[in-house]
């Protein structure tokens, strides 16, 4: 495993397992042999409804606390309440502590969510924190909630792959020291992406799968990756990727690759759709 130094000097691993749109029992199994095969840092969210299952993963492999590296989101209808919004996430992982806690969405009352997160890393409940969905589209937001912040956002969560690697929101948060952890890594699975001419050579060269040299491209660059699976091999081979180093070359090769597409667009409507969604969290298995 490789290391990124966020910007408050806590050390976080590079690569994980994301948990979004996994079941329970999925994000159970899936999790458990992550941690099983090497990985450290597992990302769930009060809205995949998959927390207690992950933290039911935790406990089953055997692998200290602090060797565990956990990831989850505050979502938007417990903004209002979120001092209490965090003592249940905690509830649910069965854990003292969370190590990156996120604001999942740039909608309801975000600003009292972040103070709350914040007065969360004084008492030692959370050790960093950071901004997911806040992206290039929501700038403005973000750069208002920086300038007002106390503890400043050490991860900003967004879609980035070389088809979109969010050159400009790197640049703003290159200010401040916050890292990028992308989401869709992989571009959404799409064969255009993971068939460009680059990827099959690097492959060929290295003895590797497209995929692979994607998720190694994010890793030299700085990004922070969570690709998600079921698939027991999958999870293997997405960590099997600190055993070979991309030349500055061929990272730029890769840049150039640039094309601007992405493939989630967060609209306003999509937004207060957000807002409004509110589960009972604590009802999850």
């Amino acid at each position: 495993m490789e290391y990124i130094t966020l910007n408050n000097g806590t050390k976080m691993p590079v690569a994980g397992i994301g948990t979004f749109l996994l079941s329970p029992e999925d994000a159970e199994k899936s999790a458990l042999a992550a941690l099983c095969n090497g990985y450290e840092l597992i990302d769930t969210a009060n809205a995949y409804m998959n927390e207690r299952a992950v933290g039911r993963a935790m406990q089953k492999s055997g692998r200290k606390r602090e060797e565990i590296y956990l990831v989850t989101k505050l979502w938007p209808s417990v903004y209002a309440n979120a001092d209490q919004a965090i003592e249940d996430t905690l509830k649910r992982l069965n854990t003292d502590y969370i190590d990156l806690l996120f604001l999942h969405q740039p909608c309801g009352d975000y600003e009292a969510a972040y103070a709350a997160m914040e007065r969360a890393v004084k008492s030692g409940k959370v050790k960093s924190i950071g901004l997911s969905n806040f992206d290039e589209f929501n700038l403005p937001k973000m750069k208002d909630l920086v300038e007002k912040a106390e503890i400043r956002p050490a991860v900003v969560q967004v879609e980035a792959h070389p088809y979109y690697p969010q050159a400009e929101l790197k640049s703003y948060l290159d200010t401040f020291g916050a890292k990028i952890m992308a989401w869709y890594p992989l571009g959404h699975g799409d064969k255009a992406l993971l068939e460009e001419k680059v990827f099959a050579d690097l492959a060929a060269k290295y003895g590797k799968s497209p995929a692979q040299i994607i998720l190694r491209w994010h890793t030299q660059i700085g990004n922070i990756v969570i690709p998600g699976s079921r698939n027991a091999a999958h999870i293997k081979d997405n960590i099997a990727i600190f055993d070979f180093k991309l030349t500055d070359e061929e990272i730029q090769k890769i840049d150039e690759l640039n094309k601007g597409v992405r493939y989630y667009f967060s609209s306003e409507e999509a937004l207060a759709n957000y807002a409004a969604f509110a589960p009972d969290f604590d009802a999850q298995p």
